[in-house]
C-alpha cells in the first residue's frame, strides 16, 4: 500500500475509521441542510465513514416500473447518507455530547462501554 501522502482521494476513503455510533442511536444534526433535526440511525457505513438517519438527508429518485416484481414507476423519497462528523448522539434527556469509554473489570473479565462526555451517562442499551 502507497504512503498516505501519495494517495488519491478514493484510495483515501478506503482507510476504515473508527465510528463510536451504533445502529438505532438517536443523533442530532448539527450540520448541513437538515442542521437541528433529530433521527435515529437506520445503517451505519464504516469503510465510508457515513450513516443513514431516519427521515435526514431525504433524496428524490426515479424509478422505472417492472410488472413482474409489482413496481410501480415515478418517483421515490428515500434517505441520503451523511458524514458521521456531521452528527452527534444524544443522551436520554436529548443533550447532544461526543462519545467517551469506560472500562471496567468485573470478575476477570474487562468490558468497554459507552459514555456520554457531558453528562457521564452510559449510553450502551444493555
Amino acid at each position: 500500500m502507497a504512503s498516505l501522502s501519495k494517495m488519491n482521494a478514493s484510495e483515501k476513503a478506503g482507510i476504515p475509521k473508527r465510528i463510536r455510533l451504533k445502529k438505532d442511536d438517536m443523533v442530532k444534526v448539527i450540520a448541513g441542510k437538515d442542521k437541528g433535526k433529530t433521527g435515529k440511525i437506520v445503517s451505519v457505513d464504516r469503510d465510508l465513514g457515513r450513516v443513514i438517519v431516519e427521515g435526514i438527508n431525504m433524496i428524490k429518485r426515479a424509478t422505472k416500473p417492472n410488472p413482474a416484481k409489482g413496481i410501480k414507476g415515478g418517483f421515490q423519497e428515500r434517505e441520503a447518507s451523511i458524514h458521521v462528523s456531521n452528527v452527534m448522539i444524544l443522551t436520554s434527556g436529548g443533550i447532544a455530547t461526543r462519545i467517551g469509554s469506560k472500562v471496567e473489570t468485573v470478575g476477570g473479565k474487562t468490558r468497554r462501554t459507552r459514555i456520554a462526555r457531558k453528562t457521564g451517562e452510559v449510553l450502551d442499551s444493555k
